[in-house]
C-alpha cells in the first residue's frame, strides 16, 4: 500500500492525466493536492511511484502518466465515482421515457445513448430470457412452397426464421405438428421445450411427418434465438478517436472482435459476479492483445422476477473513470425502472 500523501499524488495524476491526456509534471500537481507540498517532494513522491510501477514517463524530460498498474490500483482504492450531473440526469429520463412497442427497441436504443453521453463505446444485454414461457407456434405460408415459423414467449417476444418445405409434404400434417406443439409446449419454459426437443419431441412429431428432421431444426433454431442473450453495441465509431497509436491490422482486429456477438457478450458475462460494478483494464478484460490499451466498465440490472440484464462500456485506459463509473451506476437504475414499466404496462404483472 501507499502511503496517504503517495496515494493523494496518484489520484491527481490519474484525474488530470485522464482530463487533459498531457503528461503531469510536480508543478501541476503543487496546486491540486489536498496537503501543502514542496515541488522537490512531489517529484520524490513520483519517483517512488515510478519504481513501484505506478506511473511512468512517456521520454526523459517529460511528466508522469499512469500505467496500468497505476490505474487498478486507482480504481481500486482511490476512485470516488462523480454524481450524474443534472443535464445527464434529464437525457437519460427522457431518452428512456418514450414509448417503445418492442423490448430490444429498448434495449438498442439504451446502447446508443449510453455511448452518446460517456463518447465510448457501449453494449446493452436485455435480462435473460431462461424464465420466459412459450405462448405460441405458428406457421404462416409464403407461397413457392416458403413458410414463416413465428414463436411468442411470455414475455412479448416474437422470433421467426423462413424455411422452404417439400414439394411433397402432407401440408394438414404440417399444420397437425403445430397443433401438437402448442397443445404440449404452450406454457412451458423455453428450457423445457429444448429439452422436450432433445429427448420425447423428435419421436411425436415422427408421427406425423415421415422427414422430420427439417422441420424440428427450424424449430430448434427459433426457440435457440428466443432463448439466447440479445447484445446490442452503441458507438463503435468512437473508437476511431482511441486509435490514433494503434496500426490498421490492431483496429481491424478490434472492430471484427465487435462485430463477433458472442465473444463480446462472454467477454462482458465474465464479469456478471456479484451486483456492483466491475472495471477490467488491458489485458484482464480478456486473453488477447487486441484490448490492452482499453478498459472496460461493466454492471448489471435487475428487473424482478424478468431477470437481469448488463450494460458496459469499453473505452481507453485513459477515460474519466469518475464520470463514467456515476453515469453507468445511474443508467442502469434508470434502465431498469423503465423495463419494470414496460413489463407492467404490456403484461399487468
Amino acid at each position: 500500500m501507499l502511503t496517504q500523501r503517495q496515494e493523494a499524488i496518484l489520484k491527481a495524476i490519474v484525474r488530470q492525466y485522464t482530463n487533459t491526456g498531457q503528461p503531469v509534471g510536480s508543478k501541476v500537481l503543487v496546486d491540486q493536492l489536498p496537503m501543502k507540498v514542496s515541488s522537490a517532494t512531489i517529484r520524490n513522491e513520483m519517483a517512488y511511484l515510478e519504481h513501484e510501477g505506478m506511473v511512468t514517463k512517456e521520454h526523459s524530460s517529460s511528466g508522469r502518466i499512469p500505467s496500468k498498474k497505476g490505474y487498478r490500483y486507482y480504481v481500486d482504492h482511490l476512485l470516488d465515482p462523480d454524481s450524474v450531473s443534472d443535464n445527464d440526469l434529464v437525457v437519460i429520463q427522457n431518452s428512456l421515457g418514450t414509448n417503445f412497442a418492442k423490448l430490444d427497441e429498448i434495449i438498442s436504443h439504451s446502447a446508443d445513448i449510453l455511448s452518446q453521453l460517456t463518447s465510448l463505446t457501449a453494449f446493452t444485454i436485455k435480462p435473460e430470457q431462461k424464465d420466459a414461457r412459450l405462448s405460441g407456434f405458428r406457421l404462416v405460408p409464403l407461397g413457392n412452397q416458403k413458410v414463416m415459423g413465428i414463436l411468442v414467449t411470455d414475455t412479448g417476444d416474437v422470433e421467426n426464421q423462413t424455411f422452404r418445405i417439400p414439394r411433397d409434404m402432407d401440408t394438414d400434417a404440417l399444420e397437425a405438428v403445430v397443433r401438437m406443439i402448442n397443445d404440449q409446449l404452450t406454457g412451458k419454459t423455453l428450457v423445457e421445450v429444448v429439452r422436450r426437443l432433445q429427448t420425447d419431441l423428435p419421436i411425436q412429431v415422427h408421427h406425423y411427418l415421415e422427414s422430420p428432421e427439417g422441420f424440428l431444426d427450424i424449430f430448434d433454431n427459433i426457440i435457440s434465438q428466443a432463448e439466447r442473450e440479445r447484445f446490442f453495441v452503441g458507438g463503435q465509431l468512437n473508437l476511431m478517436g482511441i486509435a490514433g497509436k494503434q496500426s490498421p491490422s490492431e483496429m481491424k482486429a478490434l472492430y471484427e472482435l465487435l462485430d463477433t456477438n458472442d465473444r463480446i457478450s462472454r467477454i462482458i458475462d465474465s464479469d456478471s459476479e456479484g451486483s456492483g460494478i466491475t472495471i477490467k483494464i488491458g489485458n484482464e478484460i480478456a486473453n488477447s492483445d487486441v484490448l490492452n490499451n482499453y478498459s472496460l466498465i461493466t454492471a448489471k440490472y435487475n428487473v424482478d422476477q424478468y431477470g437481469e440484464g448488463m450494460i458496459a462500456v469499453l473505452g481507453p485506459t485513459a477515460m474519466p473513470y469518475s464520470r463514467t463509473i456515476g453515469i453507468v451506476d445511474a443508467f442502469r437504475k434508470e434502465l431498469a425502472k423503465r423495463l419494470l414499466n414496460y413489463y407492467h404496462h404490456y403484461y399487468g404483472s
